[in-house]
């Protein structure tokens, strides 16, 4: 792909993003969704591999099918109210529509399944885009009407999303499958807070854009994107392969990492909400997770990897890590003596 047209689709997808963050008229903020849809797709199919030309069709089909239910639900909902601003949806089949709308874009479940796949097809940066910077119009827009959602209905997706990202993640061997299903259980943490405190869903995908950008940046520094191949990388890049433990570890939510901020506090607020049962379910559901971060963390610490992996042999070339990466690192793991202050925000 030519530096131009990266340029134009990349310049599309902040476009679209800023439309849609911005609108507060459902149209716009369709438009936007559909200039974003638009813009990814050839970042996703740019391999001409029949493996992503078979991604960039699912993500098309699912994207266009989540925009259609988007425009159902708001043109339903101007239909019966009069209104077409976003934080007036007050019919209740339209909010209905639009949960599962807006779960379908995030990859919520149990419209989760097009996720893994996707991922598993596009490149590194291009898995780094989906998980991140796709996401957050979506989870924009389930902010702004998060007052007129069911709760409950939530509530039951997101232990459904924790309970599967888990559980499907367990005997993944490809990296991005694994990150896709870390994913899937970190939306279920958001959603399940987003109708009784929806800036703790902010701050908790903030913080997890913030941790994924870093792991996705470091597997593309290391060029690994399978488990046979990253038990190789320690002995090239071991500052690296550390960086990677204690990232994945603050991704897995364990204190003193970052990563153990957002969960902290959700759990703290679903008990104020006497939810206790359903921050307890969350929380042994998301142990799930856990054993598979720990399984890549101990991956890319091995010191001595297996002589029977199958993968491609690659040159020993230490480059110095790029700075980006150093940066990422040490706000992903170290911003929890600083929650007083991230609290303020919130």
């Amino acid at each position: 792909m030519t530096p131009q047209a990266k340029l134009i689709f990349t310049s599309s997808l902040i476009l679209g993003t800023t439309i849609t963050i911005s609108s507060n008229h459902w149209i716009t903020a369709w438009a936007g969704l559909e200039i974003n849809t638009l813009a990814i797709l050839p970042l996703i199919a740019k391999s001409h591999h029949p493996r992503a030309i078979e991604a960039a069709t699912k993500y098309f089909l699912t994207q266009a099918t989540a925009s259609a239910l988007l425009l159902f639900s708001a043109m339903m909902n101007a239909w019966y109210t009069g209104q077409w601003d976003i934080t007036q949806l007050t019919h209740p089949t339209a909010c209905l529509i639009l949960t599962s709308a807006l779960a379908m874009k995030l990859g919520l479940a149990p419209f989760h399944f097009w996720f893994p796949e996707v991922l598993q097809g596009s490149p590194l940066t291009t898995a780094l885009l989906l998980s991140t910077l796709m996401k957050f119009p979506p989870m924009t827009l389930l902010f702004m009407t998060s007052p007129s959602l069911n709760p409950t209905l939530l509530t039951y997706m997101a232990i459904l999303s924790t309970a599967l990202g888990g559980w499907m993640g367990l005997n993944q061997t490809q990296i991005r499958k694994i990150l896709a299903f870390s994913s899937i259980s970190h939306l279920g943490w958001m959603a399940i807070i987003v109708s009784y405190h929806p800036k703790l869903t902010l701050l908790n995908f903030y913080l997890y854009s913030l941790i994924t950008t870093t792991v996705f940046l470091t597997l593309n520094t290391i060029k690994t994107s399978k488990l046979s191949t990253l038990m190789t990388t320690w002995t090239k890049t071991p500052a690296l392969s550390t960086m990677l433990l204690l990232t994945l570890l603050s991704l897995a939510g364990l204190p003193p990492f970052t990563g153990f901020l957002p969960k902290w506090l959700i759990i703290q607020e679903l008990t104020k909400q006497s939810m206790a049962p359903a921050a307890t379910m969350i929380s042994l559901l998301s142990l799930l997770s856990l054993f598979f971060y720990l399984r890549l963390a101990y991956c890319a610490t091995i010191t001595l990897p297996p002589h029977t992996t199958n993968h491609m042999k690659q040159w020993h070339a230490s480059k110095p890590t790029p700075s980006a990466i150093a940066i990422l690192t040490t706000t992903s793991t170290m911003l929890l003596p600083i929650s007083p202050l991230i609290l303020t925000t919130v």
